[in-house]
């Protein structure tokens, strides 16, 4: 999958990052149905690695590796 450096390096070369909505999949992960609509909604869908992560640790993680990709 993607990763969200790969992703936040192509929106930012489009346009100017305004807002960023992480949704964090629940412990048996998203179904079908409910992807195709993130990303019929203009989501883009990344993977934080081959690591398995409570949720707790997704979120921080996430806010972790965007707020170094946009700020340095």
């Amino acid at each position: 999958g993607h990763t969200i450096k790969n992703i936040l390096k192509t929106v930012h070369s489009d346009e100017s990052i305004s807002d960023i909505l992480i949704c964090i999949g629940p412990e048996g992960g998203y179904q079908e149905k409910e992807i195709n609509a993130i990303i019929e909604s203009g989501g883009k869908s990344v993977s934080l690695g081959n690591t398995i992560l409570r949720a707790e640790t997704a979120a921080i993680g996430s806010l972790a590796m965007i707020q170094y990709e946009l700020e340095l």
